[in-house]
C-alpha cells in the first residue's frame, strides 16, 4: 500500500483486522486535543453538566462517523473519492481542499501542545521550536512508509498511550482540588447546546476520514464497530480527564494541567506519543486529499510537503489554543452538514455506485452535483443561524432532508 494511494482497494487486499482499525482511531483520539475539549468546558459548565455534554456529544459524533465508515468496505475507495457520488468531482474537490487546509491547523496545534509540555521538562521555552520540528519529522516519516506502517506503529503506541493515560487518570483522582479556583468558576455562560456543539464539532472533525482506513477492512459491520468504539471509548475517557485537569489547574493550558496534577515525564509521554499517532492520520488524510486534486503528484512528495507545512504551522499556532472552542464550532458548522449529506446518500438511499465512474471526470459525477452541494450549504446556514441555541441537530436534519428532496427533484428533471 502506497503512502497516499487514492485508487480503489481490491476486495482481495481488504485484510485489515477490526483490531487494527480500532487502534488507528483510538490512537488518533488519545491526544492532547481530546483532553482540550474537556478543558474548554471547565470554565462555563459545572462538572455534572460538562460530563453530560461530553457523553451526549461524543456519542452523537462518534455514531455519525461510524455510520459512514461502512462505505470504505463497500466501495474500497478513500473518503474524498467516495464523496464524489453525492457532491460530484468538483464538489468533492471542495471537501478535499477543506480537509487539506484544516489539517495544517490540526498538525500545528497538536505539535505545539506536545511541545509546550515537553519543553517544560527539557530545554525550556527556547526548546519549543525544536520539539515541534522533531515531532513533525517523526510523524511524517512513519506516514511516508504507508498505512501498514501506521498500523504497526499504532500497535505499539496505543498500548503505551493507554498505560500512560491510566497513570494520568490516577494522578487526577489523587490531586487535591483547587478550592479557590472552583469557587471562582463563573456561572454557566453558554447554553447547553453550545457546549454540545463544541463536543460534536470535535468528534465530527474525523468525519472526512470515514473511508480512508476502513477501506482496507472487508466487513462493513466490523468497520463500523471498530470506528465507533475507537472514537467513543477514548473520548469518554480523555474528555473528562481534561475537564478534571483543567479544574485542578484552574487553567486550560496543557502544560499547566500536567504540572498541576503532579506529572512530569508521564504527562509529557502522553502528549508526545499522542501527537505522533494523531498526526499519522492528519498527514495521511491530507495526502489523500491532495492526490485527489492533483493525481500526478508523487506520494512521497505529497506526504513530505504536507508534513513540512504542518510542522511549520506549529511554530506559529500557540494563539490557537485560546480560541479552541470557537475552532470546534467552525468545524462543526462545515462538517456536520457534509456528514448529513453523505448519510442521506449512502445510508438512507443506498443508491448504487459504480466505482470506476468516481474516477471519470467526464462521467456521471462530473462537475458539481447540485443537490449535494446545495444541501451542504443549507445545512451550514442552519448551523450558524441556530448556533445561539445549538446548531448540530438543525444542521444535520436540514442537510439530510434537503438532500433527499433535492435529489428526488433532480432525478425527475
Amino acid at each position: 500500500m502506497n503512502a497516499a494511494d487514492v485508487s480503489p482497494v481490491p476486495s482481495s487486499a481488504r485484510t485489515q483486522s477490526g483490531v487494527d482499525l480500532f487502534m488507528i482511531f483510538a490512537g488518533a483520539n488519545i491526544v492532547a486535543t481530546t483532553l482540550q475539549v474537556g478543558a474548554a468546558l471547565a470554565a462555563d459548565f459545572s462538572p455534572a453538566a460538562a460530563l453530560l455534554l461530553v457523553a451526549g456529544g461524543a456519542t452523537a459524533g462518534s455514531m455519525l462517523v461510524a455510520a459512514l465508515a461502512v462505505v470504505g468496505p463497500r466501495l474500497g475507495v478513500p473518503s474524498v473519492i467516495a464523496a464524489r457520488a453525492a457532491l460530484g468531482v468538483r464538489g468533492a474537490g471542495l471537501v478535499a481542499a477543506l480537509l487539506y487546509l484544516t489539517n495544517f491547523a490540526w498538525i500545528g496545534m497538536n505539535n505545539v501542545i506536545a511541545a509546550s509540555v515537553g519543553a517544560r521538562l527539557f530545554g525550556g521555552d527556547a526548546a519549543v521550536p525544536a520539539w515541534v520540528i522533531g515531532l513533525g519529522l517523526v510523524s511524517t516519516a512513519v506516514v511516508a512508509l504507508g498505512p501498514r506502517a501506521v498500523g504497526l506503529a499504532d500497535r505499539v503506541a496505543v498500548p503505551l498511550l493507554l498505560a500512560v493515560g491510566g497513570v494520568i487518570t490516577w494522578a487526577v483522582i489523587q490531586a487535591p482540588p483547587n478550592l479557590s479556583a472552583l469557587a471562582s468558576q463563573p456561572a454557566p455562560a453558554n447554553p447547553w447546546f453550545r457546549g454540545f456543539d463544541v463536543v460534536v464539532g470535535y468528534q465530527v472533525s474525523w468525519i472526512l476520514m470515514f473511508a480512508d482506513f476502513s477501506r482496507y477492512t472487508k466487513s462493513e459491520r466490523t468497520a463500523g464497530m471498530a470506528v465507533l468504539l475507537g472514537l467513543l471509548l477514548t473520548s469518554l475517557w480523555m474528555m473528562p480527564l481534561g475537564l478534571a485537569s483543567a479544574r485542578v489547574a484552574a487553567s486550560a493550558d496543557p502544560g499547566a494541567m500536567m504540572a498541576a496534577i503532579g506529572l512530569g515525564w508521564a504527562g509529557a509521554s502522553l502528549m508526545v506519543l499522542a501527537t505522533v499517532t494523531t498526526n499519522f492520520v492528519n498527514i495521511y488524510m491530507s495526502g489523500l486529499a491532495w492526490k485527489s486534486l492533483f493525481p500526478g503528484m508523487g506520494d512521497q512528495a505529497s506526504i513530505w510537503s504536507i508534513g513540512a507545512i504542518g510542522t511549520a504551522a506549529g511554530l506559529f499556532s500557540g494563539a490557537w489554543l485560546d480560541r479552541y472552542a470557537e475552532f470546534m464550532m467552525v468545524l462543526g458548522g462545515v462538517l456536520v452538514p457534509v456528514g448529513g449529506v453523505l448519510i442521506a446518500h449512502f445510508r438512507l438511499s443506498r443508491t448504487p455506485v459504480h466505482v470506476p465512474d468516481l474516477y471519470d471526470a467526464a462521467g456521471p459525477y462530473r462537475g458539481v452535483l447540485v443537490p449535494g452541494v446545495a444541501a451542504w450549504a443549507l445545512g451550514a446556514l442552519a448551523y450558524y443561524l441556530a448556533a445561539p441555541w445549538g446548531g448540530t441537530l438543525p444542521a444535520l436534519i436540514t442537510a439530510i432532508v434537503s438532500y433527499r428532496i433535492l435529489a428526488c427533484g433532480w432525478a425527475l428533471r
